[in-house]
């Protein structure tokens, strides 16, 4: 597994218990009514929604918060409309590039904000455009392989996973958009557990980076992580784990 996703395996954990947080609560209702604005209503016919509602639901976000953040995007009343998802780009520590998904309702403020992360971190603001092309938005499945071997996850191959991967102690489904869901519920319905599932830019190429650029990286990564504005952060690069465990311990 590439160091990008060992990290957010690592970080699991901690965002269950932060995703509790007022701060938290706000990024996942921005979310939902931004999908809901771009793809309808109805989660079975919008995976975007439907990943949205799954992640406010395992945050304990009560269901009538949920149904009024899918209101609003479909319409009813006009918040909506100033509510816009965005994509910035840039590069941190090591030449890494990183993709930022972000949902605000002032660009200038959330471009302020995500500028001043990466000129304190280390890092730099890039234009569109300049790393973007080496991402593309997957479906990504974590299921811990100490629990699972490989024979049980082919349910998910079977459903239109194009990838099942090990690496140490997880394995890594891997598929298309318009396949997530079905692969996603496939393997809930063969009594699978799944430590993270989710829609997620994923890296073409990956930038090996040494243990000082990866603490720096990682400095850079939660500082954009809790701008207020910021749903996810995606980087291109590959650290051997040993290295990821030290520097989210001294994290911690």
């Amino acid at each position: 597994m590439s160091g990008h996703s060992k990290w957010a395996s690592i970080k699991h954990k901690k965002a269950v218990v932060d995703s509790r947080r007022g701060a938290q609560f706000s990024k996942l209702t921005r979310a939902i009514t931004v999908a809901a604005r771009e793809g309808g209503g109805d989660p079975a016919a919008n995976a975007t929604l439907e990943n949205a509602v799954r992640k406010a639901r395992e945050a304990s976000m009560p269901k009538d918060t949920i149904e009024r953040a899918i209101a609003k995007g479909t319409g009813e009343g006009g918040e909506a409309d100033a509510i816009e998802a965005v994509i910035y780009e840039g590069y941190g520590s090591g030449g890494v590039a990183l993709l930022i998904e972000a949902i605000t309702d002032n660009r200038n403020r959330t471009g302020a904000d995500i500028r001043h992360a990466f000129s304190k971190f280390g890092g730099s603001m890039g234009e569109p455009g300049s790393v973007a092309y080496l991402f593309a938005k997957k479906g990504t499945i974590v299921i811990d392989a100490t629990r699972y071997s490989e024979d049980e996850l082919m349910v998910a191959v079977d459903a239109g996973a194009e990838d099942v991967a090990i690496d140490e102690d997880v394995f890594e489904v891997i598929c298309e958009q318009a396949d997530f869901a079905a692969v996603r519920m496939a393997l809930e319905q063969a009594g699978v557990e799944m430590e993270s599932a989710e829609l997620t830019y994923r890296p073409s190429m990956l930038a090996a980076i040494d243990e000082s650029h990866a603490a720096r990286l990682m400095r850079l990564i939660e500082a954009l992580e809790d701008l207020d504005d910021v749903g996810a952060v995606h980087a291109n690069f590959d650290v051997p784990s040993e290295v990821l465990e030290r520097v989210a311990s001294s994290a911690a």
